[in-house]
Parts: structure tokens; C-alpha cells; sequence
């Protein structure tokens, strides 16, 4: 699409919990104005991003949302937003829309970061060049790929984090079975995800033959002092490179496989002296090598899937900005 513009962009990164929305009001800008909005006070993406704007009248808008992407439509699938970019488009006053998964956005932002926005989980940090692979448990477990092409980097999004999980040692293997047995399938959401780590910590006592008060993620991932939420994210953490190193082997991702999400910065210090880049590594051992030359980073930058956005707008849009009137 090619335009003239001189109004700003509208980019968002829409999950299950939380809406995040920014404006790009200067060519190759980061996002600006950037506020996070519940997303259970709105009744869908429209109703959100009207509040969000509060009269702003943007040209064109990327929308990363936690859902797959069909026809330029969505169904989200931990919260009951539902919608179409055509839509939005008519409702919203834009010239465009591009309405993508939200790891499609969050790996589209993947080149633009560095220094303080990573931490590194392993002995390297990316140096780019190479297909990088993202995936991160919050509200729900994403997934996606980014390819380097002629062309420029190529985001390939898909449900990667519905595959089954595979245990590492008997205590997982037990948990799985409990898994299976309450939730009928093994898929790597039910346990890697906020609802998820709350399920395992759960199945952990069930497997020890305890009891106690349910928690919550947000309890889990702040106690340093309970012994079972330190094992829970600790098996949490285990489950989880098992999960990347199989990810880092399905996308050739030698550039390195990036860790987001809303769940592992608060608990950074434990993901960095737990199992996962040891369970990263176990596989078969004609593949240890190449994994171990794979670096594993921790994304700690705040909306880094707000820059993805924009930067697929760069990919969609030939435009020139004017001066506003």
C-alpha cells in the first residue's frame, strides 16, 4: 500500500490478560504514549483501543493479537475478543489495518534488540543472521519463527505451543500422567502458561501426597521463601527447555531462541540457576553440539512486540510522512 500520511500509527499487542497499545508518531520511532489496558474492562479490541486513543485519529494501525489469524479474522482463545481487520478498519477510521498473531509481532522484534532488552540464559547471546526462534508462556504459550530472506526477516507464527510435552525424569512423567487424566491431552500450554503454573503446582502436591490452599501464578512466581513454589518453578523451568530445545530443532533456529512472555521476568533469578538450558541441551546426542552452540535469551524488554508491529508496517506500508496540518 503505498500513502501519505500525517497522522501517527497505531500498534498494539493484544493477549489474553492485558491490551497494550502506542502510537509511532515519527518515522522509525519507537512506540510512544504507551499505555496497558485490562482487557477484561472492554467488551472487544474496538471498545479498548477507542478508550485507548481518546479522540486520536490514527492513518493506519498493526494489531498483534493473542489468536490465530484466518482470513483477516480472529477468535481469541483465552479471552472472548473476536473481530475481523475489516472491521476494525471501519470502526476505528483507518486508511489500513494489519492484523497478526502476537508472537508473529514479538518475533518481528526480535533484531531490534539488544543490551539492556535481553538477558542471556547460557554462555552467548545472538549475533544475528540466522533463523531465531521466540516463544514465551503468559496468559496463554506463543511460538513463532523469524527467517532471514532477501527480502528482508520473514515472521512465521503458528499454535506451536499446543504441542505435547515430553517429561524428563519420573516425578514429570507422573505429573503428565495426572495431566492427562484431568485435562485429556498433554499439550504444553496446560502447564507452561499463568493458569498453567498454578495446574502444576497443584499436580506437584498430588504426585507428594499433599494438600494445600491453591495458588495463584503471581503467588508462585514471588515466594522465595516456600519450598513447593521453588520446586514448581524449578520443574516449571525444566518442562520449559525441554519445550525450547524442541522448538530450537523444529526451526533450525541458530540464532538463537528468545525467551518472552509475562511469567519468566519475575522470575529471571530462578530461570538462570535452574535446569532449563541443561534440559535445552538433553536431546539425542548427534544434535548436542549443534544445540549447545544455540544461544538462549531472556526478553526483558517492556513491549517489545509494540516495535514489532511497527515494524511490520514498515514491511506493509510504502508511505511518506508529511507535516501534520
Amino acid at each position: 500500500m503505498q500513502a501519505t500520511i500525517n497522522r501517527p500509527l497505531l500498534v498494539a499487542d493484544i493477549g489474553g490478560t492485558n491490551a497494550r497499545f502506542g502510537l509511532i508518531e515519527s518515522p522509525g520511532a519507537a512506540p510512544s504514549r504507551v499505555r496497558v489496558l485490562a482487557g477484561c474492562d472492554y467488551n472487544g479490541l474496538t471498545e479498548a483501543a477507542l478508550s485507548y486513543l481518546d479522540g486520536v485519529r490514527p492513518a493506519a494501525a498493526c494489531l498483534a493479537v493473542a489468536a490465530p489469524i484466518t482470513g483477516g479474522r480472529f477468535k481469541m482463545n483465552n479471552a472472548p475478543w473476536a473481530g475481523s481487520a475489516a472491521q476494525i478498519q471501519v470502526d476505528l477510521g483507518l486508511d489500513h489495518v494489519e492484523l497478526i498473531n502476537d508472537f508473529e509481532a514479538l518475533a518481528l522484534s526480535l533484531p531490534s534488540l539488544h543490551g539492556p532488552d535481553i538477558v542471556a540464559i547460557g554462555p552467548d547471546l545472538p549475533t544475528g543472521g540466522a533463523p531465531m526462534a521466540v516463544l514465551g508462556p503468559g496468559t496463554g504459550l506463543g511460538a513463532a519463527a523469524l527467517v532471514p530472506t532477501a527480502r528482508g526477516w520473514l515472521p512465521v507464527a503458528g499454535e506451536g505451543g499446543h504441542v505435547d510435552l515430553s517429561p524428563g525424569n519420573d516425578l514429570e512423567v507422573e505429573v503428565m500422567r495426572l495431566l492427562r487424566a484431568e485435562c485429556d491431552s498433554g499439550g504444553a500450554e496446560l502447564l507452561l502458561s499463568g493458569a498453567g503454573l498454578a495446574r502444576l503446582h497443584r499436580l506437584l502436591g498430588l504426585v507428594q501426597g499433599l494438600r494445600s490452599e491453591p495458588l495463584t501464578a503471581a503467588d508462585i512466581c514471588a515466594s522465595r521463601s516456600d519450598p513447593r513454589c521453588l520446586e514448581t518453578v524449578g520443574v516449571f523451568c525444566a518442562f520449559l527447555g525441554s519445550f525450547a530445545g524442541n522448538a530450537a530443532l523444529t526451526m533450525g533456529a541458530r540464532g538463537g531462541v528468545f525467551l518472552g512472555g509475562g511469567i519468566l521476568p519475575r522470575i529471571a533469578d530462578l530461570l538462570e540457576v535452574s535446569t532449563f538450558r541443561r534440559r535445552f541441551e538433553d536431546k539425542a546426542p548427534q544434535v548436542s553440539d549443534y544445540l549447545a552452540a544455540i544461544p538462549t535469551v531472556l526478553i526483558v524488554a517492556p513491549t517489545p512486540a509494540l516495535a514489532g508491529a511497527a515494524a511490520k508496517l514498515d514491511q506493509t506500508l510504502e508511505y511518506a510522512w508529511t507535516p501534520s496540518n
